[in-house]
């Protein structure tokens, strides 16, 4: 004997609470939102990202590409680097007239120093390894970046980099440059 019931339906009073909530949720959203960027933004946006993609193609290049069947450490970067550029280009071409993008604020500045700390990391990679710059670039993201608390921080950092040194360097074999 099966007991399924029927599922009910809003009355017409618990729809219009909720239809109230959805425009109070949405005019709050759209309170807090910041102004929206104009076509000279979305170019900037675009050259910028354009300008890292650029970057990380010339960077990945140095690290050398090796094969597909033999990936060099430059390979990934390179792929994602590419993409970079292609996005961006097709930014610059087709996005002026975008109208869900918001102007640069205060907070931008966390996605430059995001973008900054990956470049030091590419930069330090062949210096000093893989381990360091990726354990400093870590903290970075997560404790003053993210607003993460220090005991978190030091955790998932610690495992994520050890994470990346099993997979990469122990299960994969690639040739990243390393400390040990």
């Amino acid at each position: 004997m099966s007991t399924t019931s029927e599922p009910t339906r809003p009355d017409a009073a618990e729809v219009d609470i909720l239809d109230e909530l959805k425009a109070e949720l949405a005019q709050d959203l759209e309170e807090e939102r910041p102004p929206h960027a104009g076509p000279l933004a979305q170019v900037a946006a675009g050259v910028v990202t354009l300008l890292i993609g650029v970057s990380g193609i010339v960077l990945s290049l140095g690290y050398g590409l090796g094969s597909l069947t033999r990936p060099g450490p430059g390979l990934w970067p390179f792929a994602v680097s590419v993409a970079v550029t292609a996005l961006s280009l097709a930014q610059i071409a087709f996005g002026r007239d975008a109208t869900d993008t918001e102007q640069f604020t205060r907070s931008s500045a966390l996605t430059a120093l995001g973008v900054v700390t990956m470049v030091a990391l590419a930069a330090l990679l062949p210096v000093v390894g893989f381990e360091v710059p990726s354990l400093v670039l870590m903290v970075i993201w997560l404790r003053f970046l993210g607003g993460e608390s220090w005991r978190s921080t030091v955790v998932v950092s610690v495992v994520t980099v050890a994470a990346f040194y099993a997979l990469f360097v122990l299960a994969l074999a690639i040739p990243l440059p390393r400390l040990i």
